[in-house]
């Protein structure tokens, strides 16, 4: 992703005023809004004469804050009213949450239109658009009653529209009748041949935001997009294929016996939660199990100590069997993940419970106090 030093500078527009955009905000709506924009733009394939309204705007923050929001349960801020908005819509996703594939949100989008979005168009227009722009105005506008700054900045993006060039002018002269955004044509052609330096940026600066509002979630980067494809488990499941080849295992949830032909892997902290495929948090299972369980949190006190035995015992089969080499590009992110120094000591049940219950612990309140359903057990 890049960082604002890294944004391609321009003749025609003033690339150093949009670093600016994203100084000093405490909440979501303007990351949220420019994200959208560029969706937007892209969209229309960078044909934007005609003008962009706050509603289609707002359409695509709602879809674009679906997925953290809905996937992960992200906190968004204090004072943030986007989740709360999300919680009182009817959205029914018919995908699964590990097959989701509307990467370009069209789903999303069709679904979030039939919805009564009044409210939060309402708060959204009050101040967004206009105060996104405002850093192209900042001399014109210092000092200005609160209450005179978005009539002032209508005026001034309108009048002086070829002159200081604002990413974008509004479609009336006059707050009340404000229902649009006409974008630049410098900027349109500028975004055009730097769309993915651009996107990169914002995502960068989308990033660093959610961060700081969930200071303690691992793996925030992989949980603000939905992702392209989801990688493929052909390496997980091949080691866990290995063990079953030379040990009789049974489902850790439901006690059947497993079987190479019919095997699931199921990730013991929802990958909603740990946004990973590391092989320290898959089992095998049988697939029934593994659509049942969905995203919660197994009982600890039915499947924790199962769960490590069982982990142990595909440690201990894939280091006799494996070369060492091998062993240890499997064993990597145990070491890692776990805090584990000495390999060996990942042969030692004991030891391995102990590493499990140090970094499972905190993992695990932290997503039941996102929202994770915990105590699920098989049955």
């Amino acid at each position: 992703m890049a960082s604002t030093q890294e944004l391609p500078q321009s003749d025609q527009v003033n690339v150093s005023v949009l670093c600016q955009f994203f100084d000093n905000t405490t909440n979501s709506y303007k990351y949220l809004f420019f994200l959208s924009l560029l969706d937007i733009i892209k969209r229309r394939q960078f044909d934007t004469l005609s003008p962009i309204t706050f509603k289609e705007v707002i359409v695509d923050m709602l879809a674009n804050a679906w997925y953290p929001h809905n996937y992960f349960k992200l906190f968004f801020g204090t004072q943030d009213q986007i989740a709360n908005k999300l919680d009182t819509l009817d959205l029914v996703i018919n995908e699964p949450i590990l097959k989701f594939r509307d990467t370009d949100k069209k789903l999303l989008r069709k679904t979030i239109q039939t919805q009564n979005l009044d409210d939060i168009i309402t708060f959204i227009s009050r101040y967004v658009p206009f105060r996104l722009i405002r850093p192209f105005f900042a001399q014109e506008t210092k000092g200005l009653l609160d209450t005179k700054v978005n009539q002032t900045l209508i005026e001034l993006a309108n009048h002086q529209f070829e002159v200081t060039k604002p990413i974008y002018r509004f479609d009336s002269e006059y707050l009340k009748d404000c229902t649009a955004i006409v974008l630049h044509q410098d900027w349109v052609e500028y975004i055009a041949y730097n769309y993915s330096i651009v996107r990169g940026w914002i995502s960068w600066e989308w990033l660093k935001y959610m961060q700081r509002c969930n200071p303690s979630t691992p793996a925030i980067a992989n949980k603000l997009f939905p992702p392209q494809n989801r990688e493929s488990l052909t390496n997980q499941t091949k080691y866990w294929k290995l063990i079953l080849e030379h040990s009789e295992i049974n489902c850790i949830y439901s006690n059947a016996i497993l079987k190479k032909e019919s095997l699931s892997l199921d990730h013991y902290l929802p990958w909603s939660f740990v946004a990973h495929d590391q092989l320290w948090n898959l089992i095998p299972t049988i697939p029934s199990v593994n659509s049942a369980k969905s995203n919660n949190i197994p009982s600890v006190d039915r499947y924790f100590d199962k769960f490590v035995e069982l982990q142990h015992l595909g440690l201990s089969i894939s280091y006799k069997q494996m070369k060492e080499r091998l062993w240890d590009g499997y064993i990597e992110s145990y070491l890692s993940d776990l805090r584990i120094v000495n390999k060996n000591n990942l042969l030692d049940l004991e030891i391995l419970r102990g590493a499990y219950q140090s970094a499972l612990t905190p993992l695990t309140s932290l997503a039941i106090s996102q929202g994770f359903m915990a105590n699920w057990f098989y049955g």
